[in-house]
């Protein structure tokens, strides 16, 4: 059973097909059978140049066999045992020597419930009730998480998703990124019961938004003057551009940070981490309550140290200056065609936003043309090059791409684009 048929059968078991909804796309979403380092195959056994990355995690590349064999090892002396193992704490200790804001943390299961968790613990810890997310912010897919704005007038946010209670949605405020005014004025307003602001500094869940320069230290002091808390959720950005998060490359020190995705070398993983005086909240110690049966999962934190090893000896500034080198290519060959794109782009993650304006803006970015995208998207994947397949996502490099990648890529672009 191959391609076409195989998700024919998929379609019988899962909605759309699939077990999460970016993966599906029309008219038959790719099904792939493994990867190795930057590449990719399908059941059908085509090749591909994979900037997806499993949506971030895989930042080593596919299969990577020290990870491998670190898996291996440990589902060979057991894959779940109930109680604290040392690799829970090897992999804490590497993660709280590299980030400045942990003291302590908690393990989980996925990005989501890192966040979901990191919101209860704040307005455990001020006794308040709002919280406050950027428009176009992604912190998962709990209920808190999947609100948006509806206007740029509406002061609450609207859910993203039926089955929110309105209930929730009025304890959601939404601002706007890189608008200080937006969040001052609801600060003005609700700032004695906000909670928190939780934001990515860098938005990667509407493709790439980078950070207007002063904006971050801005949201560090309007919380610290209404005694808020401040989360980051470096859930994609943590360990992505160095060996650290990014808060610490800026140095700007939220409250909580959340991470993910390239802590666990891509085994199901999440953290939320924050002073020791704020986690001691948690339960047992306090009484805000977090728990999971697979939280800090042997498999994860094999994986997890494995991967976290390896990089700590990493050259980041070759897959981030991989990056810019194809971004520059990119731009090359849209102006040939005189196609407007920006391309926004950080160390080791770009987009590109078929739009003629900079994107600085939830609004700005959904005023890209999303039909031409998926269209250089369809063309991509013809010439063997898997981009994410929405507009957006957000493209990462590996260590495992090379020079042969970035030619290949280059030269599928120049053909995509005379198409498109």
């Amino acid at each position: 059973m191959k391609g076409d048929d195989l998700f024919s059968e998929a379609l019988k078991l899962f909605p759309s097909g699939v077990n999460s909804p970016v993966r599906f796309y029309r008219p038959v979403p790719v099904m792939f059978e493994r990867g190795r380092g930057s590449r990719i195959y399908d059941v059908n056994g085509k090749e591909y140049i994979d900037y997806s990355l499993g949506f971030g995690p895989m930042i080593l590349g596919h299969a990577d066999p020290d990870v491998a064999s670190a898996i291996k090892r440990q589902a060979d002396n057991g894959i779940l045992f109930g109680s604290i193992t040392e690799n829970e704490v090897r992999l804490g200790n590497i993660i709280k020597n590299h980030v400045k804001s942990i003291e302590k943390m908690r393990f989980t299961n996925s990005g989501t419930e890192a966040t979901m968790h990191a919101i209860r613990l704040a307005r455990g810890y001020t006794k308040r009730k709002y919280i406050l997310k950027m428009e176009g912010g992604f912190h998962g897919a709990h209920d808190y998480a999947l609100i948006k704005s509806g206007s740029g007038t509406m002061t609450f946010g609207v859910p993203s998703s039926n089955g929110v209670p309105e209930e929730i949605t009025k304890t959601v405020l939404v601002g706007k990124y890189n608008d200080e005014n937006s969040i001052e004025s609801l600060f003005n307003e609700y700032g004695n019961d906000i909670a928190a602001v939780i934001t990515e500094p860098i938005l990667g869940n509407i493709g790439v938004i980078n950070p207007e320069l002063g904006f971050l230290e801005f949201l560090r002091e309007i919380t610290n003057k209404y005694n808020s808390l401040l989360i980051f959720d470096e859930v994609i950005t943590g360990f992505r551009f160095a060996f650290s998060g990014y808060q610490d490359i800026i140095n700007i020190k939220p409250d909580i940070t959340t991470m993910g995705k390239i802590i666990g070398g891509g085994a199901p993983i999440g953290l939320f981490g924050s002073s020791s005086e704020i986690m001691d909240l948690i339960s047992p110690s306090g009484n805000v309550y977090e728990s999971g049966t697979f939280s800090g999962n042997p498999l994860s934190m094999a994986a997890g140290i494995a991967a976290m090893e390896k990089l700590q000896g990493m050259d980041y500034s070759r897959i981030n200056n991989y990056t810019a080198d194809l971004v520059k290519s990119l731009y090359d060959i849209f102006n040939d065609k005189n196609i407007d794109v920006n391309i926004n782009h950080y160390g080791s993650m770009f987009q590109i936003f078929f739009n003629k304006n900079e994107v600085k803006t939830y609004d700005d970015a959904i005023k890209s043309d999303k039909d031409r995208f998926f269209k250089f998207f369809k063309k991509m994947l013809d010439h063997n090059v898997y981009l994410p397949p929405s507009q957006f996502e957000t493209n990462f490099v590996s260590f495992a791409h090379g020079r042969d990648d970035l030619n290949k890529t280059i030269e599928a672009a120049k053909e995509a684009v005379s198409c498109i």
